[in-house]
């Protein structure tokens, strides 16, 4: 069976990570999307609240599950029996940083990235420039998953 990891923090998912995993499934006969757990970054949305976010922005794609992890990647990737990892590419300082991860990662256990080129319709889209602007009243709706958009506004009014 051909496995593979889609990484990230998925604070909060945007319509670009979703394209991404989308485009994975129909590469692979399982796509695990990995919430990563960073002790030192407090995010908008908790770990649990990221992976209920994914499931549901997920759940039309059968061969998709939603996971978590803290530590390195490629040792996630051992104890899951993945062979590889797929990340998006938005830009090219993007390609610089993840090539090195790519290789850093073949090196240490063998496992294969995938590094995929973004949907130009999602190519500025990040989870920290969509938090910014939807906090200060900017409409969002077309850069992130229905649910998504629901939920950030709520957080986003109760942070108030």
């Amino acid at each position: 069976m051909r496995r593979a990891v889609c990484p990230g923090s998925y604070d909060p998912a945007t319509n670009g990570h979703l394209d991404v995993i989308e485009r994975a499934a129909n590469l692979f006969d399982e796509v695990v999307v990995a919430v990563l757990i960073n002790k030192s970054k407090q995010g908008m949305f908790t770990i649990a609240e990221r992976m209920q976010l994914l499931e549901e922005a997920t759940a039309k794609l059968p061969n998709v599950r939603v996971d978590s992890w803290h530590g390195l990647l490629t040792e996630y990737c051992r104890e899951q029996g993945i062979q590889s990892i797929v990340k998006g590419l938005r830009s090219v300082s993007d390609f610089d940083y993840e090539l090195q991860m790519a290789q850093m990662n073949r090196e240490i256990s063998g496992v294969e990235t995938l590094l995929m080129s973004n949907n130009p319709a999602y190519s500025f889209l990040s989870s920290s420039l969509v938090k910014e602007v939807a906090t200060y009243g900017g409409d969002v709706t077309n850069m992130v998953p229905p649910v998504v958009h629901e939920r950030l506004l709520a957080r986003i009014a109760e942070l108030g």
